[in-house]
């Protein structure tokens, strides 16, 4: 090999070792840099010179070393189970705190409130069974029953609102994935416009894409793989969401009575005819199928988006959502038990209005009752008293006379729906409203028939509503109970399920915490070891700066030695 020739080995030797030190301090410079990779320095031998052919190998004088790329530390395994654990922790997460959320709501965020309600509504029918002729026994009565429809619209209001909250979450969260969807398929486009040279490595465009899949996976259930060409292609929940130079955006839907928020893929939309009116098919676009099982083994556990659409739920549900009519069959029949058990028991929210509703649903309704089954006693006794009735008149004040030209009547009732309806189906508590004319004279429901005689009857009767045990929370609880045990259970319930979630939610934190411990190993930066490799790559630059030293006083003294 010629002096020139070794010289240029000897630089290639330098560069290499400058570059290694370079990549080495960039190292340390980010130790502490969230989402930064470890980068390592990879060498390789130039091409060899051929000088001639020996019996056995061709002779070769070899170029020196060559800088090949930066690569980037990292274990494309951990990275899958990360983000995956990440997004089911996520989901958790959501879920523990939707229910934290609606324990805070039956307290009213201030001591037992709407439970004291029940206990004052209670107490108050005990006082009145005890003298049902005690006008301030009836004003009291009134009074708990205003009470307890207001506190429970109050605990259902605050569940609405929460849903509320959700929706605006899930509108929110939706942008943010859609802004990483799209600043991933510009990073693929930069990384792969600066890498395809092969002269130079976006390593640090390559951490910011790969933290943009960590935020992204907590969200959504992605899967992600690396093309050819080193872009990164991205599905959610099984739809191509990330392509090579582009994204599909997410549109949101909003549900006109609801204002509730369904997050669609435009691609996949189609448009209906209906009644001469174009409508929205989402049976095929929806991002989320909110009646799929939730499960672990199937992974339909994942994504903090999800989560708050499966909390949130479809709709205000009641008790009508429950599923106790037999007669309604069908999973897609708002009704039955089939579609309670799809729709509406897997969101938190959901779950706890209708039940929650069907607890007001049904004092109300049988207080009204026993009101309207006095009234029907005391016309069987005696036609046409005033007993517990109110009669019925047109517009002008005439009475209104039935088919046989008797005037008509109605019991008297407390509680009363907004559009004046008396039909079971009506008596929601969002609709639900106290009877005006009882409010201001308590003194109307009177328990003294037409001949003075105290009506002991009815106020027993409505003593016995308190302690029928007929009452389900839901469809799957087998042991019926009664008024006052039925709030309990359904706030034990609740407290059950949170307690399952918080578990859940906690033992996830540690699995999230392992991985990313191990997958830091794998791709996180030791002082340690960069010091190590900073000692190693200046001594190689060191050997190299003296190798070409050496040379160059070599190639002094031959040149001094021509001159002579």
């Amino acid at each position: 090999m010629s002096l020139f020739g070794s010289l240029y080995t000897g630089v290639s030797g330098l560069r290499t070792s400058q570059n290694a030190l370079n990549t080495t301090a960039h190292n340390l410079s980010n130790i502490d840099t969230i989402g930064y990779t470890r980068q390592q320095v990879q060498q390789g031998t130039r091409f060899y010179n051929k000088i001639g052919v020996a019996a056995i190998s061709p002779k070769q004088i070899g170029l020196g070393v060559e800088y090949t790329r930066v690569k980037q530390i990292r274990d494309a395994f951990l990275d899958k189970n990360y983000r995956r654990e990440l997004g089911r922790s996520a989901y958790y997460e959501i879920a523990s705190g939707a229910v934290e959320e609606v324990e805070a709501l039956f307290k009213e965020l201030d001591g037992d409130a709407f439970a004291a309600s029940i206990d004052n509504l209670w107490r108050a029918v005990q006082d009145l069974a005890e003298d049902p002729s005690n006008p301030v026994d009836q004003g009291v009565f009134m009074q708990r029953c205003n009470e307890f429809l207001s506190r429970g619209q109050a605990v259902y209001s605050g569940l609405c609102e929460y849903q509320n909250n959700l929706n605006y979450k899930i509108a929110q969260q939706v942008e943010t994935m859609n802004a990483y969807a799209k600043r991933i398929a510009e990073l693929n486009q930069e990384i792969m416009g600066i890498e395809s040279g092969n002269v130079e490595w976006a390593n640090d465009l390559k951490d910011e894409r790969n933290l943009l899949l960590d935020e992204l996976s907590a969200m959504g259930n992605i899967e992600c793989r690396t093309d050819s060409f080193g872009n990164v292609l991205i599905k959610l929940e099984g739809v191509d969401f990330v392509k090579m130079d582009s994204a599909n955006e997410i549109l949101l839907h909003e549900d006109t009575e609801t204002g509730f928020y369904t997050p669609y893929w435009k691609q996949l939309a189609k448009k209906n005819m209906v009644n001469g009116v174009e409508t929205l098919d989402l049976s095929t676009a929806a991002v989320f199928d909110l009646g799929q099982v939730i499960a672990t083994d199937r992974d339909t556990d994942i994504g903090s988006l999800k989560s708050m659409m499966f909390a949130r739920g479809n709709k205000r549900a009641t008790f009508k959502d429950l599923g106790m009519d037999g007669n309604i069959t069908g999973s897609e029949n708002p009704g039955s038990v089939e579609y309670y058990d799809k729709y509406v028991s897997q969101s938190v929210v959901m779950n706890v209005q209708a039940e929650f509703d069907m607890l007001v649903h049904s004092i109300t309704l049988r207080i009204n009752e026993v009101f309207k089954e006095a009234a029907d006693r005391a016309e069987a006794e005696q036609p046409g008293t005033d007993y517990m009735k109110k009669w019925i008149v047109d517009a002008n004040g005439n009475p209104v006379l039935d088919n046989n030209g008797k005037p008509t009547w109605e019991a008297i009732a407390i509680f009363r729906t907004q559009i004046d309806s008396m039909n079971p189906d009506d008596f929601t508590i969002e609709n639900l409203i106290i009877d005006g004319e009882l409010k201001q004279s308590p003194s109307l429901l009177g328990f003294k028939k037409d001949d003075g005689q105290v009506d002991q009857t009815t106020a027993d009767a409505l003593k016995a509503i308190f302690k029928e045990e007929k009452y389900k929370v839901n469809p799957h609880v087998n042991t019926a109970c009664d008024f006052i045990n039925y709030y309990n259970n359904l706030v034990s319930l609740t407290a059950n399920f949170g307690y399952v979630l918080r578990g859940i939610c906690s033992n996830q934190e540690v699995a999230v915490d392992n991985t990313a411990a191990a997958r830091e190993q794998v791709h996180g930066v030791s002082s340690d070891e960069e010091l190590s490799n900073m000692i190693m790559f200046q001594n190689a630059y060191n050997a190299s700066s003296r190798y070409v030293n050496v040379i160059n006083e070599m190639l002094e003294h031959v040149l001094s030695a021509l001159g002579r």
